[in-house]
This record gives C-alpha cells, sequence and structure tokens, in this order.
C-alpha cells in the first residue's frame, strides 16, 4: 500500500454507515475527515446495501494507500413485544399487565412476548423494562407461557417495542439466525471485525469463534450486567470489545455507566484488547452541526481514559451532517492529546508489562520513546501481536506497523497508535529490516532524515511469534 499522511493522533474513530453516506464521495469525505474504521450495522439495511458499501469502502483503500478496517455488527438477540389491536396502549402505575405466548393481538391488559426462552428464566421480582426503559414491569407470578406483572413506571406501549430483562441470564444464543446468515455473508466480504451484541458470557465467543475460525477478529458488545460479571473472562475470550452504552444504559442504572465504561476501558488496556466506546457520543449532531458541550466532554473523557477508539452511529450512518461529526470528533481528539495532563494520566494509569521476551521488547520500545528523541517506533509482525502489544504501552511517538497480511493491516486500524502498513518485501537479515524500516518510514511522513527510531522485529525473520530483537536506527 502507498503512501498517506499520518492522522496526527493517536486515538482512532468509527464511523458508522447508513443512508446518510453510501456514496462514494461520502465515505471518501469520512475517510479523508478521520475515520479509521467503517461499521456496517447489520440490525438495519439489506446485503446488498452492505456490500454495496463494502464495495466502496475498498475503493476509497485503493485510492487513498491506506488499510481500512471493516467492522460487521451483529443484531444479537433483539427481544420484543407483538402488537396491539389499536396500535398501541397506555399503562398505567400500579395496573397489572401481562405477558403470554397467545399470538392475538394485545390489549390494555396483555400483550404477546413470543420468548418462550425468557418466561423459563424468569422468578418472581424480576424487572422487565420495554421501550428503551422508558416503561417497567414487575414479575409477580409466572411460568413456563407466562407474566403476570405489575406497573412500576408507565406510559404509552405501542407495537414491537424491545424488552430488556436485566437482572436474569437468558438461556438462548447470542446468535440468532438472523445473526447466523449474517455472519456467513459478511465472513464472504472479508470484513475485518465481527462484533457480537448481547454478550453475555465467554462461551458466546467461543461458538462465534468456532464459525468465524480466524477470518476476522472477534469483537464483544459489553451491554447486559451479566458480561459486567464475567468482564475478565469476555475480554480474554474476545479480541476486542465494545463498551455499548445504549441498551447497558437500559438494563443498568444511569449512573453506573461511566464508572463502567472506566472499568472495562482499564481492563482492555491492561490485557492488551482493543477498547470501543460507543453510543451517543456526538447524538445531538445527529440534526445540528455542533455537538453540546456534555457531548465533547464524554469523547474527551473516553479518549482521558485511554480507550483506542471512539465511535458514531446514527450521527454518520443517518444524520445530516455526516463530516461533520467526523471533523468534530478527530478535534476533540486532538485537543486531548495535546493536553500535557492527558500523557500524564496515561503513564499513571499504565499497566505491568507482560512477563514475556515479546514483553520486555515492548516495554523497552516504550522505554525509548520516552527517554530519546524519536519520530517513531516499527514493529513487524506477521500476526499483529506485537504490533497490539507496542500499542498497549502506549508510547509517546507513533508506532509504525508493518506486516505481510492485508487482514492483519487493516484490523490494525483500529488500535491505538498505530499507522499500519502492508508490505509483502521479504527481509533477509538486520541491515535489510534496518534500511526497509528507515525508507517506510520516511515514505509514510513518520520520520525525516536524521531522526531516530527503534524498531522491533523477530529473528529468524518472517516466523511468527518470535520477536526478540530491538534496534535504534538513524534515518
Amino acid at each position: 500500500m502507498g503512501a498517506a499522511s499520518t492522522r496526527g493522533r493517536q486515538a482512532k474513530i468509527v464511523a458508522t454507515l447508513g443512508p446518510a453516506s453510501s456514496d462514494l464521495d461520502i465515505v471518501r469525505d469520512l475517510f479523508d475527515a478521520g475515520a479509521d474504521v467503517f461499521r456496517l450495522n447489520f440490525s438495519h439495511g439489506t446485503h446488498e446495501q452492505h456490500k454495496a458499501r463494502l464495495d466502496i469502502i475498498r475503493e476509497v483503500e485503493r485510492e487513498r494507500g491506506r488499510p481500512i478496517a471493516v467492522l460487521a455488527d451483529l443484531q444479537g438477540p433483539k427481544l420484543r413485544i407483538g402488537t396491539f389491536a389499536d396500535g398501541a396502549v397506555e399503562l398505567a402505575a400500579g395496573a397489572s399487565f401481562r405477558l403470554d405466548l397467545d399470538a392475538e393481538p394485545g390489549t390494555s391488559t396483555r400483550v404477546s412476548m413470543p420468548h418462550p426462552e425468557i418466561f423459563v428464566a424468569l422468578q418472581p421480582g424480576a424487572d422487565l423494562l420495554l421501550d428503551d426503559g422508558k416503561i417497567r414491569l414487575r414479575v409477580v407470578d409466572c411460568g413456563p407461557g407466562f407474566a403476570q406483572t405489575v406497573v412500576i413506571n408507565g406510559g404509552r406501549l405501542s407495537d414491537r417495542k424491545g424488552v430488556n430483562v436485566p437482572s436474569v441470564l437468558l438461556p438462548i444464543s447470542a446468535l440468532t439466525a438472523k445473526d447466523r446468515m449474517d455472519l456467513d455473508f459478511a465472513l464472504s466480504l472479508d470484513v475485518d471485525w465481527v462484533a457480537l451484541s448481547f454478550v453475555q458470557r465467554p462461551e458466546d465467543l467461543l461458538e462465534v469463534r468456532a464459525i468465524v475460525q480466524g477470518r476476522a477478529g472477534m469483537l464483544a458488545k459489553l451491554e447486559k450486567p451479566s458480561a459486567i460479571e464475567s468482564l475478565d473472562a469476555i475480554i480474554d475470550a474476545a479480541d476486542a470489545v465494545m463498551v455499548a452504552r445504549g441498551d447497558m444504559g437500559v438494563e443498568l442504572p444511569a449512573e453506573q455507566v461511566p464508572s463502567i465504561q472506566k472499568r472495562v476501558v482499564r481492563a482492555c488496556r491492561a490485557a492488551g484488547k482493543p477498547v470501543i466506546v460507543a453510543t451517543q457520543m456526538l447524538e445531538s449532531m445527529i440534526s445540528a452541526p455542533v455537538p453540546t458541550r456534555a457531548e465533547a466532554s464524554d469523547v474527551a473523557t473516553a479518549v482521558y481514559d485511554g480507550a483506542d477508539a471512539v465511535m458514531l452511529s446514527a450521527e454518520s450512518a443517518s444524520g445530516r451532517f455526516p463530516r461533520e461529526a467526523v471533523v468534530m470528533m478527530e478535534r476533540i481528539i486532538k485537543g486531548v492529546e495535546q493536553d500535557p495532563f492527558y500523557r500524564a494520566g496515561i503513564e499513571a494509569s499504565r499497566n505491568p508489562p507482560e512477563a514475556t521476551v515479546a514483553g520486555s521488547i515492548c516495554l523497552a520500545l516504550r522505554s525509548a520513546a520516552h527517554l530519546l528523541p524519536l519520530s517513531s517506533v516499527v514493529t513487524y509482525s506477521r500476526s499483529g501481536a506485537t504490533t497490539l502489544r507496542a500499542s498497549r504501552e502506549r508510547p509517546e511517538v507513533p508506532i509504525l506497523s508493518v506486516t505481510p497480511d492485508i487482514g492483519v493491516a487493516r484490523r490494525l486500524a483500529l488500535a491505538w497508535g498505530v499507522h499500519s502498513i502492508c508490505s509483502q518485501d521479504e527481509i533477509e537479515d538486520v541491515p535489510d529490516i534496518i534500511g526497509k524500516s528507515c525508507a517506510i518510514a520516511v515514505k509514510e511522513g513518520l520520520a525525516g532524515l536524521g531522526s531516530h527510531l527503534a524498531i522491533a522485529a523477530g529473528t529468524p525473520f518472517g516466523v511468527a511469534g518470535s520477536t526478540n530483537f530491538l534496534y535504534i536506527a538513524k534515518v
């Protein structure tokens, strides 16, 4: 892949494509404005639309000579009630309301909930949240095909609204029949990341990993309390994580979401797994050309915490100002990263390195970047593992990642601080790797004549998992 200017920032931007961002000119604009990863949301749109968007992304990739990551986000088991005879009802606090398996249209006293697996798992005292938590029902009696509830928080309830069951581990697969079809299709498109929605337990990821078989990175979306209870095991089973604050904010009290976000980011940084903070980041920019001050502060908080990426959803997919939203996100990230307190916070929140040869090499990379006036650090990595270790250390200069695998190069576009390229050139010996590192760094705008680089690689060259070599080179 050819040269391109660097972003001049370390945190990455994920932009969702949709009706407002589906032609070549707009996708190109979003990439030029700062989008590093494009998300295809399989909760909306047809397979044909997703393929057309992916083809456009790859066209922009060819034009700009930069690897671009594509994230396929599966819908997951979205639970919904049935329909009402009159389209909607008004539920009053204190009233009785029944949920059952009867497909008949609902009334003010009952409605269908065509999910027998929920009824099996319910206990009296459990809460059901409807319509993104606007309506809260408490179970007073239940059986295999019904739940008798009392309305705690009432309001208007209309057809097919979503159901959340926050306190119950549901006996359902994280993959629906639709997800399986979508997953097969996404893998046929050679997407780089697959996001699994409503992860409850690490076993959910193992089920999907058996299907993916290394063809894409596995990303766990954390939006259920049960996932937070199994946080370390889920991070261990995933390749990356998303803090999906939409449903998380429904299933958990809103005041708990900020501390959970920080906890997840810290845990992912400790594990060396990329983490995305998502949902409602610049929500008002769906219809306005500027964000609220609170939204700007929200994005900044995620960057101060050291998140690898921040994400736009409807702002770029269906909003009126998709490019402006990406530009604003980039400006906020750069503003944070230029703040001296940002670097102090990153240093204070660093984790002990992995006690391996590769871990010690990457720690030495970070130390070299701190002690010496390096222009960048260079990692040669066939699998991307060394680059992720280097990213985990959060060095003070960009990480130039060189890999012979275009799929790895694309996946690494999500990782903090990584400027990723694909190079098929064979490395023969130490002088060869030094010369090629310097040439690539100059070509990519990450070094100038007389500047210094720190290079990490493995000998023998070209063997995965052999990182054992560190060299300080002068360009």
